[in-house]
């Protein structure tokens, strides 16, 4: 008896959702227009120049998790 009423209301909620994003997003209800940073290509090639130009201070990488590559090394014990 409950799936009656909660497959339903699932459907339901996913609809009004999808119907409230495509006017707010797509359709621009609440709001004018994009942005000309978003729109454009001249504000993100200037931006990446910017990055580009900076200098790379940062030293070679590092391994996040050394033990997974394997590469130290087990030394066994002398017996004497």
């Amino acid at each position: 008896m409950t799936s009656k009423y909660v497959i339903p209301a699932v459907i339901g909620a996913f609809a009004v959702s999808y119907a409230a994003d495509y006017f707010i997003a797509d359709k621009k209800l609440l709001a004018g227009n994009t942005p000309r940073t978003v729109s454009g290509n001249e504000w993100w090639e200037e931006t990446d120049k910017k990055f580009q130009a900076w200098p790379r201070t940062a030293g070679p990488p590092v391994v996040m998790n050394p033990i997974s590559r394997q590469n130290f090394i087990v030394k066994t014990r002398d017996e004497s």
